[in-house]
């Protein structure tokens, strides 16, 4: 728990201190917002209250680490359990998916969570979001589960093409959906259960193949592994905030969709790397990135044996 706080709790604050304000505030500059930024912060932007179009302390894409947060904590909590307890939750676990059962009923688990009444949205509401914690700290105890039976592992070797297949057919049905009835365009009542049926079908099955074809063909290390694993929590810590002072940029500019398109790309990866490269080498900044303390002296490129099962 200890660890934990450290990794996500200490990157969280310093996120919704310093990363994700300047989001809320171009929001409401858009709106006709006339103070500036010292004042935004001053007074604003940890008023909890709501601001313009803006709730204010605003969390923005850190929901995610919020969530994360809360479930490990959880976690932890669910690890004072007896081991007889917890042993007997990961074999039922493994009798209901490590079979013929994996890719069926695990799509019937998450269409039925998407057919509950209510919804979730991208608000976020920790305090009043049952729908997605039932979802997603379902999903989370998957893949704690995942970690520690083998019989998982081969249950996906095995049918993650399968998989593969169901997943691009649910993506199918959902881009038709899209294409037929696009943007404010409401979905008819009579497809809108089979597209929400097409959406289990795809989330699952298409997370279930990357787990076997990672498994399958990217099982070894690299000389780039290391680094890519160590740069995506301060990545997803800061694109969203380099996205959107972008983004404000360019709507005041006439370029065309392409072009627009391209540099909103090339600025997030730019960003994105030069907070982590720069980050990663200031010690006092590591934390607050998401990294330890001190730099781990880089290891040895061990060769990781391939799966027997094809």
């Amino acid at each position: 728990m200890k660890s934990r706080l450290k990794r996500l709790g200490i990157p969280l604050l310093f996120g919704l201190i310093v990363v994700v304000p300047p989001q809320p505030f171009l929001g409401l500059v858009h709106s006709g917002y006339t103070h500036g930024y010292g004042y935004f912060m001053l007074h604003d932007a940890f008023s909890f209250r709501r601001v313009g179009g803006e709730n204010l302390p605003a969390d923005m894409h850190l929901w995610f680490v919020i969530y994360l947060l809360a479930y490990t904590l959880a976690l932890c909590a669910l690890s004072l359990l007896p081991t007889r307890w917890l042993a007997a939750m990961l074999r039922g676990t493994e009798t209901l998916l490590a079979g013929p059962g994996l890719l069926p009923l695990g799509t019937l688990i998450v269409f039925a969570i998407r057919m509950l009444p209510g919804d979730w949205t991208d608000t976020h509401h920790f305090l009043n979001d049952p729908n997605a914690h039932l979802h997603y700290g379902l999903m989370f105890l998957f893949g704690i589960a995942l970690r520690r039976s083998e019989l998982l592992r081969l249950a996906i070797a095995k049918q993650w093409p399968a998989a593969l297949v169901a997943g691009l057919v649910g993506y199918a049905a959902v881009a038709l959906d899209a294409c037929f009835y696009p943007g404010n365009v409401p979905t008819p009542p009579f497809w809108q259960v089979p597209v929400i049926f097409a959406k289990a079908v795809q989330s699952w099955g298409i997370m279930i193949a990357l787990f076997g074809i990672a498994d399958r063909f990217w099982n070894v290390d690299g000389s780039w592994r290391a680094t890519l694993a160590e740069a995506v929590f301060p990545f997803y810590i800061i694109h969203q905030t380099v996205q959107v002072a972008v983004e404000y940029w360019l709507m005041k500019q006439s370029f065309s969709a392409l072009t627009e398109f391209l540099i909103l790309i090339a600025a997030t990866v730019v960003g994105c790397w030069s907070f982590y490269l720069i980050g990663r080498e200031i010690g006092p900044l590591r934390p607050l990135i998401g990294l330890n303390r001190h730099r781990r002296a880089k290891p040895a490129m061990v060769e990781v044996a391939a799966p027997v099962l094809h």
